[in-house]
């Protein structure tokens, strides 16, 4: 390709670059890349969900959020340092924004997915889970705490990727154990 120097006096429109060719499918580096992202999505997408049901979402928009967070993450895989955590925070993130959104779509079931088989077991899916209910009973900043405890993170991890102290995050985790174990007793009681 044979571009001349603006300042020679050609026109500009020529002197402008063509864009880098993507990655090709003989590519090792691409090869790479998709074998490293598609082993992480194996791995990661079922526990991001889980992550989004336990700080709130139900359970479709769980697994909409989270494809969306990996379908980012896989647009800018090289630049990720730490892509559990990446996605984790990306996938909060826009469960926020949904949770802020003052229009809420009318209520329909939802297609069947590899994450949803059945969109119509919902209710009976949340029902055999009891730790959503006591989650749901938590304050927004403690079930978000408990949530990121439950898919692995440290409290100085927490701390990190959501900007808090990590005196804060402990405060807040033993605050949201202890209401989880007051709501445990009260329902065995119940029983």
């Amino acid at each position: 390709m044979n571009i001349q120097d603006p300042a020679e006096g050609a026109d500009r429109s020529a002197a402008v670059p063509a864009p880098p060719a993507p990655f090709g499918r003989g590519d090792r580096a691409w090869e790479r890349t998709d074998a490293e992202f598609a082993a992480f999505y194996r791995e990661e997408l079922r526990p991001l969900v889980g992550f989004l049901i336990n700080q709130g979402a139900r359970v479709r928009d769980a697994a909409d959020i989270a494809q969306e967070s990996m379908t980012d993450a896989y647009r800018c895989w090289g630049d990720i340092t730490y892509p559990k955590a990446w996605v984790h925070k990306a996938a909060s993130r826009a469960l926020i924004r949904k949770v802020a959104d003052v229009e809420e779509l009318v209520e329909d079931v939802p297609e069947p997915t590899s994450l949803l088989p059945r969109p119509d077991a919902i209710a009976e899916w949340e029902a055999r889970h009891d730790a959503l209910f006591i989650l749901r009973d938590l304050p927004p900043r403690q079930r978000q705490v408990m949530a990121w405890t439950l898919n692995g993170f440290t409290p100085t991890d927490i701390a990190e990727h959501l900007g808090l102290s990590a005196e804060a995050v402990r405060a807040n985790l033993k605050k949201a154990r202890r209401a989880a174990a007051a709501r445990i007793g009260e329902r065995e009681e119940d029983q």
